[in-house]
């Protein structure tokens, strides 16, 4: 009987000494860390003897201290980049090394884009970096820092526990103009900012595809927002309340909401084109961002072979979530020196920007309302 030829074991390289430890490190990090090991994070590794190819036997101590500090540079911040955010603020209390590496914008900066991205634009950034100022104008002790700094952290999710003996220096707040303080500001509620809410008032129907100025405040118990509307006319301040985060963008172009925005794309407008125009009541009122598109002039039938509307200074705005007989439905404004459209009775027609983006046309389809409007 013949025997079976047995194919030779594979022998593998073993890993360096040090890969080890990540292990241990990234698994201690994933799972729960435990603020009492401060520091100093001690363990007994048994490693053992391991068999080489070259069949020599390499003793390695069974006993060795270790602290993450050990572990290279890169190493560390691979693992603290891969640190949630209410982990980082439990890790900056450890000691003062490691808050100086888990308070720093290149962390912070990541969860801030992650979560806040979409909603987050320069004007809030701006309107951030005044209220830092202001904050510094005023001045405040060193005290009443440390008590606002833990205000800011008072989630479940970043208390920390803190032994007796532990200076408070570790516990000092993050730089005032730093993006962890930005971050924490906005989850907590604390810092109103400017941005855009999609069918404003609640849904109401005379605010549908449109989008207004706000100033939003975000409510960590229910993950949505509060949003405060600048008065309309006489009325006072509205506010509305649990918007979600799908009704809300950073705002496209950096316009206050009763200034007249300068169109730079009447001359790149043609049918079938997605607009937003700037519409209010009267002169009382703020602009809102109403959505529609380029139409045809009344001559032209649509054929493309045979269509001139984009060689006539006369652009068709349609709004076609309004009935055909709606006097909200179809309006025109002047390719060569459009500003303002309107008056008092009718209301106002102003500044025009070209839709280009197809995730910003997306989004406006999505919030098309199921009835047509009157």
């Amino acid at each position: 009987m013949r025997k079976e030829k047995r194919k030779p074991l594979l022998f593998l390289k073993p890993l360096p000494s040090w890969a080890s430890k990540v292990k241990w490190i990234s698994e201690l990090f994933r799972n729960q860390f435990r603020l009492g090991f401060l520091c100093r994070i001690r363990t007994r590794m048994s490693i053992g003897k391991k068999t080489l190819l070259t069949s020599k036997v390499v003793n390695v101590e069974d006993t060795q201290n270790m602290s993450v500090f050990d572990l290279p540079e890169l190493v560390l911040e691979c693992i603290l980049e891969r640190l949630s955010p209410s982990s980082l603020c439990q890790m900056a209390g450890v000691c003062r090394s490691l808050r100086e590496r888990c308070v720093s914008d290149h962390l912070w900066g990541r969860h801030m884009k992650q979560k806040w991205g979409r909603i987050i634009g320069p004007v809030a950034y701006r309107e951030w970096k005044w209220h830092v100022a202001s904050k510094r104008s005023v001045g405040s002790a060193g005290h009443g820092k440390q008590r606002n700094f833990m205000r800011l952290v008072s989630f479940p999710w970043m208390r920390v526990k803190v032994d007796a003996n532990n200076s408070s220096k570790q516990f000092s707040p993050p730089p005032a103009d730093s993006i962890m303080a930005w971050y924490l500001a906005l989850e907590n509620g604390s810092f109103w900012f400017p941005a855009q809410v999609y069918n404003g008032e609640d849904g109401h129907a005379g605010f549908m595809l449109s989008c207004y100025d706000a100033e939003l405040s975000y409510d960590p118990h229910t993950d949505t927002f509060r949003a405060r509307y600048p008065p309309h006319g006489r009325s006072a301040v509205s506010i509305e309340h649990a918007i979600p985060w799908e009704r809300l963008r950073a705002p496209p172009v950096d316009t206050p909401p009763y200034d007249l925005h300068i169109s730079d794309c009447l001359n790149d407008l043609h049918p079938g084109d997605h607009i937003e125009i700037q519409w209010r009541r009267n002169k009382e009122f703020p602009y809102g961002w109403w959505y529609g598109v380029v139409g045809h002039l009344e001559p032209c039938d649509g054929n493309e072979n045979y269509c001139g509307c984009q060689s006539s200074d006369t652009v068709v705005l349609e709004f076609n979530q309004f009935t055909p007989d709606s006097r909200w439905r179809r309006t025109t404004i002047s390719r060569k020196d459009h500003r303002v459209e309107g008056n008092e009775a009718d209301s106002f027609y102003g500044g025009i920007r070209k839709i280009k983006n197809e995730n910003e046309i997306f989004i406006w389809k999505n919030l098309w309302p199921s009835e047509v409007l009157d």
